[in-house]
């Protein structure tokens, strides 16, 4: 099972090393394969809803055709980790071969884009830094493969 993880950005200019460096690592412990797409709305103004239209169509190019969507989403479902590792865990044995997350702007994502995802997560109430949305994601994604091969990671 592949891995994308769409997400809006400033592509190519990130400053946080210790942010990228929790990223990298995950990414590196994770046997699924990720690759991680950032891309940038470079169009200014518009009102909000131009916006997240715009930043819609630059997450769908970002992602694999035909992959399964998922959204980080503020109204999306809390998850626990079993929860989700389990849900991969259908996916992949249901032959999924392409997993998309996507992470959208400071506005969220267009209502239209959310409509065509087959999953809605949230991680908590609290809203986060994208950066970190990013971590959360690989560190939640690594555990589930954990849990999915009895990796002693996630112990109860």
């Amino acid at each position: 099972m592949k891995l994308t993880i769409a997400c809006i950005g400033r592509a190519g200019r990130t400053k946080h090393d210790a942010a990228q460096a929790l990223i990298e690592g995950y990414r590196e412990r994770l046997p699924w394969p990720v690759t991680i797409r950032e891309v940038e709305d470079k169009k200014a103004g518009g009102s909000v809803a131009e916006r997240k239209q715009r930043e819609a169509e630059l997450l769908l190019a970002a992602c694999p055709k035909g992959a399964l969507l998922v959204a980080l989403d503020e109204h999306g479902k809390n998850l626990p980790s079993r929860d989700f590792a389990a849900q991969l865990g259908r996916w992949r044995d249901g032959g999924e071969a392409e997993i998309a997350f996507l992470i959208g702007g400071a506005d969220g994502l267009d209502g239209a884009l959310l409509d065509r995802v087959r999953l809605k997560i949230a991680f908590g109430a609290m809203t986060w830094p994208h950066l970190l949305a990013r971590v959360l994601l690989l560190e939640q994604l690594y555990r589930a493969w954990s849990l999915l091969n009895n990796h002693p990671y996630h112990r109860d």
